[in-house]
């Protein structure tokens, strides 16, 4: 898997020379990022797991994936590099088994009892370890593009369930748009399109893996409770820029102090709340309308020489139309 700005080589053989030069069908996909505006927490079950009751929303930050289809029986290959329009490129450092988008084509296999043979690149805006669920977006786009290529005929809610295994994220994300997501990250409850959400993302160099901003979380709520009507209520208010919460903002803050130091000192410059995206390590803020955002998104790059993106709500991955080949 590439680690490069880019490059784009698979176990060093170039994208595209696997294909031999022959034309083959091939598709896009955009992947959104997902914002958490609300996000309740509960302590873990017995299976360790955390229940949850959240607010999310995907917005118009988003990953690219380009599926080529392979002959029958050819291996899938994969790239990941980082798209020249990336603000927060880090190193891609995981292992191909260990990549969602991957193990999201291998589950849909083994759902559908055969191979879909792929040449899959995916080329990233949205950061490692930020709490926008990028890893979770490519899942889920790759799910909705194979469905689109081998046309399989799967409808959303069965992508979602072949994809709950892999993520709490990962329904939400197949699904896309808003909703309010519970349970284990199962349970979608569909709303309509805040049309008047406009944020700020702010991208500081710190990854806060998921798993221990958890174990931060139940050191220091080891009885948490999930808080349902907050969420709810929330959600039917709309978003303004106090009304986000996070219970993971505490232990991700608490985890990586530099975060909490940042976070007050944005809110001392522009005089709004500063809130923390899922696990984080990303910050927003809401803003009024387009304008506001991205004049804010420029006085914190001035200010603080970190990218910070202006975003608006979308809606969820958006497949394009299959691009025809000349086969073999």
């Amino acid at each position: 898997m590439d680690r490069t700005v880019g490059s784009a080589m698979v176990s060093g053989v170039a994208v595209g020379a696997y294909l031999s030069g022959i034309m083959r069908d091939r598709i896009h996909v955009q992947a959104p990022a997902k914002l958490n505006l609300a996000l309740s927490v509960g302590a873990p079950g017995a299976d360790g797991m955390h229940p949850i009751s959240g607010w999310m929303a995907t917005v118009d930050l988003h990953d690219d994936l380009e599926l080529v289809r392979l002959p029958t029986g050819y291996p899938s290959r994969y790239a990941i590099i980082w798209h020249e329009e990336a603000r927060r490129p880090s190193d891609i450092d995981w292992s191909i088994s260990r990549d969602l988008a991957a193990r999201a084509h291998q589950a849909l296999e083994r759902r559908i009892g055969r191979g879909l043979s792929v040449q899959a690149k995916i080329a990233k805006r949205i950061p490692v370890g930020g709490g926008l669920g990028g890893g979770s977006a490519d899942a889920a786009a790759m799910l909705h593009g194979l469905n689109r290529l081998f046309d399989l005929g799967l409808s959303p809610d069965e992508l979602a369930d072949i994809a709950a295994p892999l993520g709490s994220d990962l329904p939400f994300l197949v699904h896309g748009g808003s909703a309010i997501v519970s349970g284990l990250g199962e349970r979608i409850e569909h709303l309509p399109e805040p049309a008047a959400l406009h944020a700020v993302l702010i991208l500081p160099a710190i990854s806060c893996p998921t798993g221990p901003v958890y174990g931060r979380f139940d050191d220091l709520r080891p009885d948490a409770r999930v808080d349902a009507v907050r969420v709810r209520t929330l959600a039917a208010s709309g978003p303004n820029p106090d009304s986000p919460f996070n219970d993971l903002a505490e232990a991700a803050c608490d985890l990586h102090p530099e975060l909490a130091d940042l976070r007050a000192s944005l809110t001392d410059a522009v005089g709004l709340p500063i809130h923390v995206s899922g696990s984080g390590s990303t910050l927003f803020l809401v803003a009024e309308d387009e304008l506001t955002g991205g004049l804010l998104a420029e006085t914190i790059e001035s200010r603080f020489d970190l990218p910070a993106i202006p975003v608006r709500a979308s809606g969820g991955a958006r497949v394009g139309e299959i691009i025809r080949g000349t086969g073999d």
